[in-house]
């Protein structure tokens, strides 16, 4: 592993806590990218509609992931400093707005919690190195997929493409696998998908998946290189099943009824993550 000089010289149970927590406050940076990204896409597409008819734009104001100030969605209090603080605000405020008294969803600190707890075990199974660095970059940017998926069955391109490049760029040094493994991983990864929908759509007649899946096993192809796609397409495949043959057994959807597959990708791309080199006797890991 290519240590990071720095970082080596650091306790490692010291470098396992600081992960953990820029974690947290990254995680509660996430819970805006999750909200707000969906409706900067959408405002965006209805300005530019607007914008080729002549009419006045629908969202004229700055809208982005710094403007404007975190606000309650019940009653319009802009969140102060001191009510912002990953989990202990969410404790102490009971789970609860300090101006109306609304119940805050308790996802929030959730994500924030999850975001600190991968954060810290990706810098503890890697270490001082620059494959730590870059799994936490990866948990990050996992997070916020699975939770914006889940929530509009949307994968940005402004997330995946970047983390697509990103994983490219960072096997020109052989972080994780050589170059030639992670293009030939990003074009696999996102035709193996590709054709999945294309196959499904000549037999069914409707579509199975969005291009944001494609893009997404793109990245992790990019990542972890092509050996690794058997084991990302095969968990991601039988953890979805699971979950669809849970939810019509519990009778919440129909079978027509569509679920988002990004959260499953992503939830694989963890597994393969952490634990690529235990899943290799079984024939679905990496080197």
């Amino acid at each position: 592993m290519l240590q990071v000089s720095v970082l080596a010289a650091l306790p490692p149970a010291f470098l396992v806590f600081a992960a953990g927590l820029i974690g947290l406050m990254v995680g509660s940076f996430l819970n805006v990218v999750i909200h707000r990204i969906p409706r900067m896409m959408e405002y965006d597409e209805a300005n530019y509609i607007a914008e080729l008819r002549g009419e006045p734009l629908p969202h004229p104001g700055r809208y982005n992931l710094m403007v404007p100030r975190s606000a309650c969605p019940h009653c319009g209090h802009q969140i102060a400093a001191w009510e912002n603080i990953p989990v202990v605000s969410y404790l102490f405020l009971r789970g609860r707005c300090a101006a109306c008294r609304k119940p805050i969803s308790v996802r929030y600190p959730l994500v924030e919690l999850t975001t600190a707890v991968l954060s810290a075990l990706a810098m503890w199974h890697y270490g001082p190195t620059v494959q730590a660095l870059a799994a936490i970059v990866m948990v990050w940017a996992l997070v916020a997929l699975t939770m914006i998926d889940a929530d509009t069955q949307l994968l940005p391109d402004q997330i995946t493409l970047p983390l697509l490049w990103l994983g490219l760029l960072l096997n020109l040094q052989g972080v994780f696998v050589p170059l030639a493994d992670a293009v030939i991983g990003a074009a696999a990864g996102y035709l193996v998908l590709w054709s999945a929908y294309w196959l499904f759509k000549l037999v069914r007649g409707k579509e199975g998946m969005g291009y944001g899946d494609f893009k997404l096993m793109g990245a992790l192809g990019a990542w972890f290189g092509w050996q690794a796609l058997p084991a990302l397409v095969l968990l991601s495949s039988m953890v979805g099943a699971v979950f669809g043959i849970a939810m019509l057994v519990a009778r919440r959807q129909g079978r027509e009824t569509p679920f988002p597959f990004g959260p499953f990708i992503a939830g694989a791309g963890l597994l393969v993550l952490f634990f690529g080199a235990d899943l290799l006797p079984l024939g679905l890991g990496i080197r």
